[in-house]
């Protein structure tokens, strides 16, 4: 989100500087920040999803 936000910040500066209002302008490039902030942080958001559902099976048996 803050990818989105941060290129969303940086395209409507270039909106106002360049005085372009397309409101289609600025979903490109947030698209691809957003996929490629994805692509990267990917293999870690799945490490710990997967962490996280290996430690609740495991206390399942605990919960009374």
């Amino acid at each position: 989100m803050l990818a989105s936000m941060m290129v969303g910040f940086m395209v409507s500066l270039f909106q106002a500087t360049t005085q372009i209002q397309e409101q289609t302008l600025s979903y490109v490039p947030k698209l691809v920040a957003v996929f490629v902030t994805l692509m990267i942080m990917g293999p870690w958001i799945l490490s710990q999803a997967v962490r996280f559902t290996a430690v609740l099976f495991e206390t399942i048996p605990l919960v009374r």
